[in-house]
């Protein structure tokens, strides 16, 4: 067996020595020739696994240890017999600290009052039902746009895209990037939303229509990106005009790594009927960076912001992007993952 696994994936070197042969590369920089005679590919998402990269090789699995697979085509794969795997929910406890530190954050420095304002989310996969489970458990009202869902599970608990937006005080995007989610917000969307409401977007950069949303921030009261068109050449005139601005880091908790990294090899090595690793868990290599559980029961406005601020301050990573935008890759790449909190 031999591997190509990206280099930048944590606590994965070493791993697989023992079974094949391993080698580590840039994610951005894996090509055709690199996988000519490789069996299996370990990344993140900085690789584009489509015929260019795939024609002629011999890779037999994928293994993203990240939430999406939009970076593989995976039509390709089904139709040329490559199994894909990828790390659904190893960010979502970290995507929703990111999403109440951004919250509160924004409405403390505009001093804008927001508990039992009603929060929609659109998207309610593992990320947006852990938004969901921590906006109930604070006392906002909450509605679900997931039409997948909704058509699977029934519309008791949905409601349509034009009700939410039209009704939401905050609106959180957690839907995949798709032909149907792609520039999903547009002037319509924007046209939909309530004056003064609040949009944050930790999905995919694509699901905005940046002309769109540079026309709508007149309206809006405040705006949160983290991911966004053309990464890692990201619009600087939009990272300048929104409130919060970073660099695609909302689920890079030290616990969603480790979870990503765990999914990765246990999928690869279920695959390969590499028994040893089939419950294969990452050894930390930082003492300290244990989840923590918060009791905010009873706390007002101002103690929920400073405690979120706290366990998260989402403010220094804005500053540290804004300070360079161009530096996107850099601030990914060296990133000092900080440990998720758990809201009780």
């Amino acid at each position: 067996m031999k591997l190509v696994i990206e280099k930048s994936i944590p606590f994965i070197e070493g791993v697989f020595e023992p079974y094949g042969e391993v080698v580590y590369l840039d994610g951005a920089e894996i090509s055709h020739n690199d996988l000519l005679n490789v069996d299996g590919l370990i990344i993140r998402t900085r690789t584009k696994c489509n015929a260019a990269l795939l024609e002629g090789t011999n890779v037999k699995m994928i293994a993203t240890a990240a939430i999406g697979s939009d970076h593989i085509d995976l039509e390709y794969c089904k139709e040329h017999g490559i199994h894909t795997s990828r790390a659904a929910g190893c960010n979502a406890g970290a995507v929703m600290n990111y999403v109440f530190s951004a919250m509160f954050g924004c409405a403390a420095r505009k001093s804008r009052n927001i508990i039992g304002a009603t929060i929609g989310i659109i998207g309610c996969g593992n990320c947006g039902i852990r938004v969901e489970t921590a906006a109930r458990q604070l006392g906002f009202k909450v509605l679900l746009n997931d039409p997948p869902r909704e058509e699977s599970e029934g519309p008791s608990q949905f409601c349509s895209l034009d009700y939410l937006l039209a009704n939401s005080d905050i609106v959180t995007l957690h839907v995949p990037l798709n032909d149907q989610t792609r520039k999903m917000c547009d002037d319509a969307f924007f046209e939909k939303m309530r004056h003064g409401a609040m949009l944050i977007n930790t999905a995919r950069g694509e699901i905005i229509d940046e002309a769109a949303l540079f026309r709508a921030l007149p309206k809006l009261d405040s705006v949160v990106i983290d991911t966004w068109n053309g990464e890692p050449d990201v619009n600087p005139r939009l990272v300048e005009v929104v409130d919060i601005a970073t660099p695609h880091i909302a689920g890079y908790s030290y616990q969603g790594k480790l979870g990503g990294t765990r999914m990765a090899v246990r999928s690869t090595a279920r695959y390969f009927g590499i028994t040893d690793l089939f419950d294969f868990v990452p050894v930390p290599d930082i003492e300290g960076m244990d989840s923590v559980r918060l009791n905010m029961t009873g706390m007002s406005q101002g103690q929920m912001t400073s405690t979120f601020q706290y366990n998260y301050p989402i403010f220094t990573d804005d500053f540290l992007f804004r300070m360079n935008p161009g530096d996107f890759k850099a601030l990914r790449r060296d990133y000092k993952y900080r440990r998720e909190f758990f809201i009780e």
